[in-house]
């Protein structure tokens, strides 16, 4: 079989699950993990025969995207925030909406002064800062802060074992020191000496009335646990961590959500009876209300 031939056939049993440009994205995504080639290799050698070797390994992903699995499960990794992470049923698969909110926070971490005397501007990103990742799953934002943070003291917290193994496995792919810690946020075990520059989190968020408006393959393969709250109380990790911030975070720490986007004036509200200041919403690419940081107050 050749590759255009190839790549009519992942249209023709993907269309009936993906759009058009989704299968052509997958198709190169499998081509790129099997045989090593980008686009502009396929768009140059479309007319070559596929090894045997290779098309068997292609044919597999097909089958795999078939039954609906994501193909970062297919193939046991995905790209995030420009690092490599290891991702399994155990752990979601990282979105680009997190990579803005790992974004927000270096930008941050360069601007905003902690420690400074005297109206001195402190860098972060050259200064040894504290920071915790809660709900972990993958690593995927503790890992990415530490790798741009190198001075910081990153640690992160997760109640699954399984996910916990998985974020290891990646600290170690991409050669960072993260402190990775088996606690549940909502009934804290854990005791944290020290107190926390920065605590950020993506908890879970979608109400489990909004289970009708996502995607077969996220609701058939990705953990409910780190996706679905209750409908009747949908902030109940946002308000523990919350709680848990006003214990551990230092005096004008910051606090970092991404959010559900129909959420946002009540996190703002919840955060604000808290007794937190300068709480800032902030729009992802798409234009929803997915970021919020908040400071402790003096």
């Amino acid at each position: 079989m050749k590759l255009n031939e190839l790549a009519v056939l992942y249209q023709e049993k993907l269309n009936a699950l993906y759009d058009e440009d989704e299968v052509q994205s997958l198709f190169f995504i499998a081509l790129d993990e099997v045989m090593g080639y980008k686009k502009t290799d396929y768009v140059l050698n479309k007319q070559e025969l596929v090894p045997d070797t290779a098309l068997l390994k292609l044919n597999n992903i097909l089958l795999g995207l078939i039954k609906g699995t994501p193909i970062q499960y297919i193939i046991g990794h995905t790209e995030f925030y420009g690092l490599k992470f290891k991702v399994n049923p155990s752990v979601l698969i990282p979105r680009p909406e997190t990579e803005e909110l790992v974004q927000w926070i270096l930008e941050k971490c360069q601007s905003t002064v902690v420690g400074g005397q005297d109206g001195q501007i402190v860098n972060l990103t050259s200064k040894i800062v504290n920071i915790i990742d809660i709900g972990t799953g993958s690593g995927c934002i503790a890992i990415a802060l530490k790798k741009h943070l190198p001075k910081a003291y990153v640690s992160a917290i997760d109640i699954s074992s399984a996910a916990l193994a998985t974020a290891k496995e990646n600290a170690l792919l991409n050669e960072v020191g993260v402190t990775f810690i088996a606690d549940d946020i909502l009934n804290h075990s854990e005791i944290y000496p020290s107190k926390f520059d920065i605590i950020v989190s993506n908890p879970p968020y979608i109400k489990e009335d909004e289970k009708a408006d996502m995607h077969e393959n996220v609701l058939d393969n990705e953990p409910h646990t780190a996706l679905f709250v209750s409908s009747e109380r949908p902030l109940v990790f946002y308000e523990a961590i919350a709680d848990f911030a006003l214990e551990n975070l230092k005096k004008d720490g910051l606090l970092f959500f991404e959010i559900n986007a129909n959420l946002g004036k009540e996190t703002i509200q919840m955060l604000g009876a808290k007794g937190f200041v300068d709480i800032r919403l902030k729009l992802d690419m798409q234009g929803k209300e997915r970021m919020i940081s908040a400071q402790k107050s003096p």
